[in-house]
């Protein structure tokens, strides 16, 4: 006799969603602690055990879900979720990765669970979010229809690694004769630009270069998302920010710009040229600051 499909039984992440939603908790770790003891078989869990599985029960409420495990690899550099499959670059190039993200529905929650922890709107008004997580992570996601075969993810990891340029020499990043340059470039208080395409390495030679600055200077960073992390003593970064649901409270890089000039900057780096900005920064270099002002230029290459 056949009857009907016995359903599956919800999982832990489930069960701890459930109860969360039920009880109108915080999905604080404590919290899913809690519910996770509630819910599992707390008898015959360790307090690590019980620790891990929170956390990934947090992954699937509040973080990267099924992604988080790359997020936190430190060889990752790219996540890109293309409808339903997944492809990572750990520095050799793109390759597919064996992730179940579950179906197409199951990621574009997932792309609006992550744009809303940043405070972005996404949804069928409005099918595109720009946004970076709390741990540097640069998202962009986008929604069908507009991602024909989407939903679209693209999550760049930011893990600073300071390096000095003798590592850059080292590793054959740069020419020993251009390094002699470069250090010269920094201590004649020249205006430079470093421009490249995507994964050129344009964030970390700048960031190398701003190390080399002298310690009694001080730098001021105006970026669209928070990179550039140099060592150096003093450093204040300005970081632009979108519109929120409302459509208000956008500050661009034009506005920061300006007010970066009245921070008595001795060094001014401005990231990710591609707007309104450069007139004010030609302005400024055109009245008198020249020698102290350097520039991150993002270009794209034809094929």
């Amino acid at each position: 006799m056949t009857g009907r499909p016995t359903p599956a039984s919800p999982t832990l992440a489930e069960r701890v969603r459930r109860h969360i939603a039920e009880e109108r908790l915080d999905a604080t770790q404590a919290t899913l602690v809690t519910a996770v003891r509630r819910e599992a078989d707390a008898a015959v869990l360790g307090d690590p055990t019980v620790q891990r599985l929170a956390g990934r029960v947090r992954d699937h409420l509040v973080g990267a879900g099924p992604l988080a495990p790359l997020l936190t690899d430190p060889a990752v550099t790219d996540v890109l979720v293309n409808g339903v499959h997944v492809w990572v670059d750990r520095g050799e190039g793109l390759h597919r990765a064996a992730v179940d993200v579950g179906g197409p529905d199951d990621v574009r929650r997932l792309a609006q669970r992550l744009a809303a922890a940043c405070g972005r709107r996404l949804d069928d008004g409005l099918p595109y979010a720009d946004a970076r997580l709390p741990d540097g992570t640069r998202l962009h996601a986008v929604l069908p229809p507009v991602a024909t075969t989407g939903p679209y993810l693209s999550l760049r990891t930011f893990r600073q690694r300071p390096f000095s340029l003798a590592d850059l020499v080292r590793h054959g990043t740069v020419p020993p004769a251009l390094a002699a340059v470069l250090v010269a470039v920094v201590e004649a208080r020249l205006a430079y630009l470093v421009t490249g395409g995507t994964g050129t390495g344009k964030t970390t030679l700048l960031a190398t270069l701003l190390g080399l600055v002298p310690p009694t200077e001080r730098i001021v960073l105006v970026e669209d998302a928070a990179e550039l992390r140099p060592l150096h003593p003093h450093v204040v970064t300005l970081q632009a920010r979108t519109s929120n649901v409302e459509g208000a409270g956008a500050v661009s890089l034009t506005e920061l710009v300006r007010q970066a000039l009245r921070m008595r900057p001795d060094r001014l780096v401005v990231g990710e040229c591609r707007g309104a900005e450069i007139v004010d920064l030609l302005g400024a270099l055109n009245t008198g600051h020249e020698g102290v002002w350097l520039a991150k230029i993002y270009v794209s290459r034809a094929i």
